[in-house]
């Protein structure tokens, strides 16, 4: 396990029960996590066909209240959170002047006056800065990451296995929507959001109360298949459902149109940090998109290898790896424009050798509804 010199790991308040489980752990982003429980694949076909449970209580919240909230969120994010009632989601970004990413981030609106914020785990402190530094007139913004915990259950017996423990009836929520009441006993906000591709929520509880219930949730899956899931398979199943992750596919360098999540940028709702920017990218075009590929000769392309076409460097690899559901090597990677199309052939360098790949529709897995 990989550690920053003098800079003691995170603990979520699942780790204890994650060492009794003999989860392996390791540093992911200043926390100490599992990376996996059985296998990585096994773990990832659980949440494809039956389900899987995460602990995801690293990530940020932040929370913004007042009569000025609607405002400041509109400001700060770049989809139009004007549209969301209370009890609803949204996917959405915190940018740059520039339209590049400061962060991705889910707002949730539980009230006409209050938001809450939920941020990449290594981004908390420069989201909750970046949100604070635009905030004006009656509004507050706090950093409520302390009493959060958020577990993750995915998978097409999410809600057959989580029903049971919440007073809320799940069914009607729609996705990316959430109710509010009691899941194990204790106030939670329950979301039907998630990170793999598959139906499922994300349910934040007091921090307190989050071992209780992922020990509920593995009794009530365990004739259903489920399986307590680390990382690995998160980061597998993500990528098979083409879902973006800050720090490898989008970060400060990269633009929303050129990241192809131009749907979440809502320039018609008016002024917002990046607009600008991102209005002239699309008048003049962008100079690379995220294309999603698979290999044709053998290989895994991985984050940071080098794209190449004609014996010239042109882009590179964010994510790449082996897909266990769809059974082939695929990958995200930035690419000049004229090499975005499906079915687009370029080599990907690896091992420094070219090894062929092809450009293919996204993502790369769809579940049937």
């Amino acid at each position: 396990m990989q550690q920053v010199t003098g800079t003691p790991l995170r603990k979520t308040p699942l780790n204890a029960l994650f060492r009794e489980l003999g989860a392996r752990l390791v540093d992911f982003a200043g926390w100490e996590m599992p990376v996996q429980f059985s296998s990585l694949i096994e773990e990832h076909l659980a949440v494809r066909s039956a389900a899987g449970l995460f602990d995801v209580s690293h990530m940020g919240e932040i929370e913004v209240e007042g009569r000025d909230a609607l405002a400041l969120v509109q400001r700060v994010a770049c989809n139009d959170a004007a549209r969301l009632a209370p009890g609803q989601a949204q996917y959405s970004a915190l940018l740059t002047e520039q339209g590049t990413f400061v962060d991705d981030i889910l707002v949730y609106r539980r009230a006409p006056d209050r938001f809450l914020l939920v941020v990449n785990a290594g981004n908390t402190d420069k989201d909750f800065a970046w949100v604070g530094q635009h905030a004006a007139g009656d509004v507050q913004v706090v950093n409520a990451s302390a009493r959060w915990a958020q577990l993750a259950i995915q998978g097409p017996r999410a809600a057959g296995v989580l029903q049971p423990l919440c007073s809320m009836d799940l069914e009607p929520i729609p996705s990316y929507g959430f109710a509010e009441g009691k899941a194990g006993g204790v106030q939670a906000i329950v979301s039907r959001t998630g990170y793999t591709g598959e139906d499922g929520f994300e349910i934040y509880l007091p921090p307190e109360a989050a071992a209780d219930l992922f020990r509920a949730l593995l009794r009530a899956g365990r004739g259903e298949g489920l399986l307590p899931c680390g990382f690995g398979a998160r980061d597998t199943l993500r990528l098979e459902a083409r879902l973006a992750l800050y720090g490898n596919d989008i970060d400060e360098t990269t633009t929303v149109h050129e990241a192809g999540l131009r749907w979440i940028s809502k320039p018609a709702k008016g002024d917002f940090v990046g607009r600008e920017a991102l209005m002239r990218q699309q008048a003049g075009g962008v100079p690379r998109r995220l294309v999603g590929f698979e290999m044709v000769d053998r290989g895994i392309a991985r984050h940071g290898h080098t794209v190449r076409f004609e014996g010239r460097d042109v882009g590179r690899v964010t994510s790449g790896t082996y897909g266990p559901y769809v059974k082939k090597n695929i990958g995200l990677a930035y690419v000049p424009p004229d090499l975005a199309g499906v079915g687009a052939r370029f080599s990907v360098a690896i091992r420094e050798r070219d090894t062929a790949a092809a450009v293919v529709p996204t993502p790369f897995y769809k579940r049937s509804r």
